[in-house]
């Protein structure tokens, strides 16, 4: 079993905007995922499979990083959540976009998260990344060690700290704009949701009317009763044809904007947690200056020491977080107009497929007359 990881600097051997999660196997109730990454080298590939229990050890190992400084200021990838056989309603809520389509999406999100680590800056020199896709034995089932961010998002006191004024302009408004879009980018995902679910309800529709409409072919040589079946037989084939077209919008809307909205929404979240984790960090600083100013003489020195301390952490998170929230916001703008242009031409290919078919009927019926 693999030992326990040292997060020290190392150089991916992969291509990691070439990574790729290209099947998911099912085992009872564990979703196995296979991750295939290309060699820098060029000499081939790294083929490794991963549960969701690895994927959660490698998100643990690029949190405990405590010893990078200002990591508490990185914008982490969001990584999905755990995915279930014979998930429940609540948990397929939970996962929205990504629980549709036989796994699809959600191979992609995972492959989306692995891309993004690998291109982070900070995050790629962990090398827990390293091992996750290169190394044949499965990580997961060692737990690493709870860390900073598990005592903060876990404790229950530190919520008080959101509402906590900051003494930096810069990143107030980005609190309070990102409490907005948070809230603005969750709804609008799940009404296209909605959406989606409207069309593949509709799609269903269409083909059980189709079928119902062979029910309605009567055999014998009546004129009229033949008349009336050949009717029904066109008439069920433009169903069908219904069907294949609503069937076709619905998982491009899945695939491409589906997809860009549920990231967008998930980065939000990552970004919003970023926010909180330095604010804590800020009240944390203000509550050592105000011991250190209070402190009596034999006190003072090691008050003030820790007062420096706080002071360099936040001044490194500070710096940090800047970064990424500018590295953040034309990432999404990027990600966005590619999720709507990749929606528009998908369906207006759709669309022309579609025009096609129900011309190829229409001139049907035409005949018919």
């Amino acid at each position: 079993m693999m030992e326990e990881v040292k997060e020290v600097t190392s150089t991916l051997s992969v291509h990691g905007d070439n990574i790729k999660v290209t099947e998911v196997l099912k085992d009872g109730d564990t979703l196995t995922f296979l991750i295939v990454s290309p060699k820098l080298s060029g000499t081939g590939e790294y083929h490794v499979d991963r549960t969701y229990d690895d994927f959660e050890w490698l998100q643990q190992h690029l949190f405990t990083q405590e010893d990078v400084p200002g990591i508490q200021g990185v914008i982490f990838p969001p990584l999905p959540a755990k995915a279930q056989v014979n998930a429940s309603v609540k948990v397929m809520k939970q996962l929205g976009f990504l629980g549709l389509g036989e796994w699809k999406p959600y191979c992609t999100a995972l492959q989306t998260f692995l891309r993004q680590v690998a291109a982070h800056s900070i995050l790629s020199k962990n090398k827990a990344v390293e091992i996750f896709l290169t190394s044949s034995d499965p990580p997961g089932r060692h737990r690493a060690r709870k860390n900073i961010f598990n005592r903060l998002s876990q404790a229950v006191e530190e919520m008080r700290k959101e509402g906590h004024k900051d003494v930096d302009e810069f990143f107030q408004t980005k609190r309070d704009h990102n409490l907005v879009l948070t809230g603005y980018t969750k709804i609008a995902a799940e009404r296209f949701l909605d959406v989606v679910q409207t069309e593949q309800k509709i799609a269903v529709a269409c083909g059980h009317f189709s079928a119902a409409l062979h029910l309605c072919v009567e055999p014998g040589e009546d004129p009229d009763k033949r008349a009336f079946s050949k009717i029904c037989v066109k008439l069920s084939d433009v169903f069908e044809s219904m069907k294949k077209n609503m069937t076709s919008v619905a998982e491009n809307n899945v695939s491409t904007l589906g997809l860009g909205l549920d990231l967008e929404s998930r980065y939000q979240e990552a970004e919003k947690e970023m926010l909180f984790r330095r604010t804590c960090k800020l009240v944390e600083l203000e509550t050592s200056r105000r011991n250190a100013e209070k402190a009596k003489p034999v006190k003072k020195a090691a008050l003030e020491e820790v007062r420096k301390t706080a002071d360099t952490e936040f001044e490194h998170i500070c710096g940090v977080a800047k970064q990424e929230i500018a590295r953040f916001q034309c990432a999404r703008v990027e990600m966005l107009q590619q999720a709507l242009v990749q929606w528009c031409e998908k369906q207006l290919l759709t669309a022309r497929e579609s025009a096609d078919q129900f011309n190829q009927h229409l001139q049907a019926f035409r005949g018919m007359a």
